[in-house]
């Protein structure tokens, strides 16, 4: 598993009812498919190997028989091939009969996992036929091999390890999936046949992402389809693949989450393969539909290790560990990785998720308005898009606390590097709101600061452009001071994750509403209010700001532009927030940051241009780290957070040599 990803298949095959020779036919055709997509964990439904509907034909020797011999074709089948299989059949064991999935792998019969909670309501009638399966592990012949059998079993290889369950056994208060995750399952396999009734799919979809969130794992889904029985009931092969609460794969159907597919059933369809070309993650063909993903094992160990709730099992000594092999080789990558994972791609959930940061952010400055007694609220307003986003959630607070909006001073500060168009903005921004505007041109006291300590304004050095941030911090604080208020700061994440901003300039505060917001989401909130707030004049005034380069405006401009663009100097925020995400969220070391990154960004930057910008802010994220320990306040809205007290407790003076050596190589 090169960095950690396998890829993995559900497998929903064309059956025959009771015909195990064609049916064997059909794994076999599926298993040969998945091999040329190099899957290594293939799942099939349950009881594929004779069909799920054959009824009281489960008494039937003739059947078992068959059943048996189909299982040693497809054992024989296997060898050679580099994979993990699991088949659904039934196997007789001291004169009872159980429903169980056969695992296997290189030619090997590796163990079998009977079912443990049979349905017998509705239209099931599973106990008519099977015998719940037990926890106990035993000891089964087949063909002369001694066979472990019981639910208990774990299959592993180096850092995976696999267990299985069967369709009712996750729709169970307390699915056996929880025991197996908690004693080192990261991957669940369930071999299923779940018919198709109206807001099933749903409910089923729901239950699989939750079942993979709570447990931290990868899950498998194959149910049954094509070919099963459709006297009273239809089967539609609806399969799912899931990772820590998300889906990653689908079979084709009415409501898939892609929305590729919504004109389109599971059980609607003519000839068995015509969605080959419907859905990113599904190819089909003549006798079996294969839906695959690749999981990321690395990042559910990740998950694990550092959630302190998710607590490993003393009934580890009650499971069977079964080894199997697999080749490493390097996965090919289907699976999509959003160029902006802090900002949802579907336009309604962008929406929402905007409205609900909007709302935690004015909560946040609520209470400290509330906690402080403040008689005022003081910004710096530039006319960009950090100084906007902060003013609009001052706006929003003090609506929510009923205070008049004049209870907002923004200070327009001009320096050697305004330019008209956002001085505009600024201004008229403020006025718009309802807030009050102050105006204080801070070049002549910053000439003054620089004869005092020997600067030459001629010289556009660090000192040139902090010596102007740290007067207009001067400025707000003592504004604050003078109005019994509080300085509302504007820095957003991104800034800070790459120290871009000014020890005791605008890195201060007293309270920093928009410090656990991204560059990339801050211009999606803007637009987002932009959009709603139903007044015309404020809208065109955001939009001209969306529109307006991202720069701290301390270099004198050229020809009336802003010259000091700030993504020219530490490479492009939708980079930086990338590696952000994947570093701090999930641990990624800086080789499996670079390979995603090349896959999400093609033929947007070349792989050089990531290489050299992911250098850059491994450098600055840790030598920056001094700024991050003592930032103000502010309010947490995303699960990647660089607060010192709350989530990033990271030392000052650790050394980024490991990390730097490790791209070295790439």
């Amino acid at each position: 598993m090169k960095d950690g990803f396998i890829k993995v298949a559900a497998l929903s095959p064309e059956i025959r009812v009771a015909d195990c020779v064609y049916n064997t036919e059909s794994i076999c055709a599926g298993i040969e498919e998945a091999l040329r997509e190099h899957v290594k964990i293939l799942v099939f439904p349950e009881l594929c190997v004779t069909g799920y509907t054959c009824g009281d034909l489960f008494w039937q020797e003739t059947l078992l028989e068959a059943a048996r011999d189909s299982l040693t074709r497809l054992i024989a089948f296997s060898t050679g091939k580099d994979a993990l299989i699991f088949v659904g059949l039934p196997i007789e064991r001291n004169g009872k009969l159980y429903n169980v999935a056969a695992a296997f792998s290189d030619g090997d019969l590796l163990g079998f996992v009977p079912k443990r909670h049979l349905p017998n309501y509705n239209e099931f009638y599973e106990a008519r036929y099977f015998t719940p399966g037990c926890e106990e592990v035993s000891f089964i012949n087949f063909n002369g091999q001694t066979v472990p059998f019981g639910m208990n079993l774990l299959f592993y290889t180096k850092d995976l390890c696999v267990a299985a369950e069967l369709c009712e056994d996750l729709w169970a208060p307390n699915p056996p999936s929880t025991a197996h995750a908690l004693v080192g399952a990261n991957v669940i396999v369930n071999l299923s046949a779940s018919d198709e009734v109206i807001g099933k799919s749903d409910y089923r979809r729901a239950l699989v992402a939750g079942q993979s969130a709570r447990l931290l794992c990868g899950y498998i889904y194959a149910s049954a389809g094509e070919g099963e029985s459709t006297q009273d009931v239809v089967y539609g092969g609806h399969s799912l693949l899931a990772e820590n609460g998300h889906i990653l794969g689908e079979s084709v159907h009415a409501e898939s989450s892609c929305g590729r597919c919504a004109d389109l059933r599971p059980y609607s369809r003519g000839e068995y393969g015509q969605y080959a070309e419907s859905h990113p993650m599904t190819a089909s063909f003549a006798r079996c539909r294969v839906t695959y993903t690749e999981f990321d094992i690395s990042r559910l160990c990740a998950e694990r290790r550092r959630n302190t709730t998710f607590q490993a099992s003393p009934d580890w000594e009650k499971y069977l560990r079964i080894p199997f092999h697999l080749n490493m080789e390097e996965t090919v990558l289907t699976r999509i990785f959003d160029r902006a994972p802090f900002v949802p791609d579907v336009d309604e959930e962008r929406s929402r998720r905007c409205e609900e940061i909007l709302n935690i952010q004015a909560l946040g400055l609520k209470k400290r308005i509330q906690h402080t007694n403040a008689k005022s609220l003081v910004v710096g307003i530039s006319g960009g898009l950090d100084s906007t986003l902060a003013l609009l959630v001052m706006t929003r607070a003090c609506d929510l606390l009923g205070l008049p909006r004049d209870t907002m001073t923004a200070v327009t500060m001009p320096g050697f590097g305004t330019t008209d168009r956002t001085y505009h903005n600024a201004c008229s921004l403020t006025k718009s709101l309802g807030a009050k505007l102050i105006e204080v041109d801070i070049r002549d006291a910053v000439n003054i600061h620089f004869r005092d300590i020997g600067q030459d304004p001629e010289v556009h050095d660090v000192t040139y452009e902090n010596g102007q941030a740290r007067e207009r911090t001067q400025i707000l604080m003592d504004l604050a001071n003078k109005t019994g208020g509080l300085v509302i700061g504007t820095g957003d994440m991104s800034e800070l994750a790459l120290g871009w901003a000014t020890y005791n300039g605008d890195h201060m505060s007293m309270y920093g509403v928009n410090c656990s917001v991204p560059k990339t989401l801050v211009r999606h909130l803007v637009r987002y209010y932009a959009d709603t707030c139903g007044d015309r004049t404020v809208s065109e005034i955001l939009y001209d700001v969306l529109d307006t380069p991202v720069s701290p405006e301390l270099l004198p401009p050229k020809n009336g532009e802003i010259s000091q663009k700030t993504e020219d100097l530490v490479g492009p925020y939708e980079l930086h927030d990338f590696f952000l995400y994947y570093l701090l969220r999930f641990g990624y070391p800086p080789a499996k940051i670079y390979r995603i990154a090349k896959r999400a960004f093609q033929g947007v930057y070349d792989g050089e241009t990531i290489l050299k910008w992911l250098k850059t802010f491994y450098r600055r994220f840790f030598a920056q780290q001094f700024k991050r320990s003592c930032i103000p306040d502010g309010p947490k809205v995303g699960s990647v957070a660089l607060s010192p007290r709350g989530d990033l407790r990271m030392p000052s003076d650790a050394s980024v040599r490991i990390w730097m050596d490790e791209m070295e190589k790439l």
